[in-house]
């Protein structure tokens, strides 16, 4: 329990602060589960009967369109990961949950959940929101797709959750992105390029004789 009750606490100071008795009652309900890299945590068809928080690892979420796999989420150390619409409504998921590491996740089960909100605000609380970091987040991602070009969506991965980019293998990237590998590719070396050359100007900024020679006479004690 008393591991459990560290991730309760983990999982209040992240969304939403808990009393202590709160803290005990959420690491009360909450089941350890531990997976292969590999392993698939929620398969097609089945109903999302939990909410899982990722102690450690990284999970993704992806689904098949036009025999085609493609990558709607990943989540990591800190995060809570679940199928929304099959968690809300109780129904089989279009979505697969898979470990992209070795992970450990803490299950929050939905009918425990259930019967700890109605005699707990603050769970309540604690609930709503973690649905209103999803959402928000979820929101972000769509923006980001309709608004952003390629390069623009890669540099905001890398600049929020560099994290996926350090871990998880390029072509989920690129189907997180909406982009194809190849575009991936360009994006990531036209990124790379561009950080060197930003680099080396303003090494020549501060070497460059004629900037030094220049400057020097105003820099000089009267």
């Amino acid at each position: 329990m008393d591991n459990r009750r560290d991730i309760a606490r983990e999982i209040a100071r992240i969304y939403c602060t808990l009393t202590p008795q709160g803290v005990n009652e959420l690491g009360s309900i909450l089941i350890p589960m531990k997976f292969q890299k590999g392993n698939t945590v929620l398969p097609e068809g089945k109903v999302c009967r939990a909410l899982y928080f990722v102690e450690r690892g990284m999970v993704r979420q992806y689904y098949y369109k036009n025999g085609r796999d493609v990558t709607e989420h990943f989540s990591f150390e800190g995060r809570i990961v679940f199928c929304i619409e099959s968690f809300l409504k109780q129904e089989p998921s279009r979505l697969i949950v898979e470990t992209l590491e070795n992970t450990t996740l803490y299950a929050i089960p939905y009918d425990d959940l259930n019967n700890l909100m109605v005699r707990s605000q603050e769970i309540s609380m604690l609930y709503r929101k973690i649905l209103e970091h999803v959402a928000i987040s979820s929101q972000e991602h769509a923006d980001s797709q309709r608004f952003e070009n390629a390069t623009e969506r890669y540099e905001r991965l890398l600049r929020e959750k560099p994290e996926i980019v350090l871990r998880a293998p390029m072509v989920h990237i690129a189907s997180f992105l909406q982009m194809t590998p190849e575009t991936l590719s360009r994006v990531r070396n036209g990124t790379m390029q561009n950080a060197s050359t930003q680099s080396q100007s303003t090494t020549r900024d501060q070497n460059d004789a004629w900037w030094t020679h220049a400057t020097y006479p105003y820099n000089k004690k009267k």
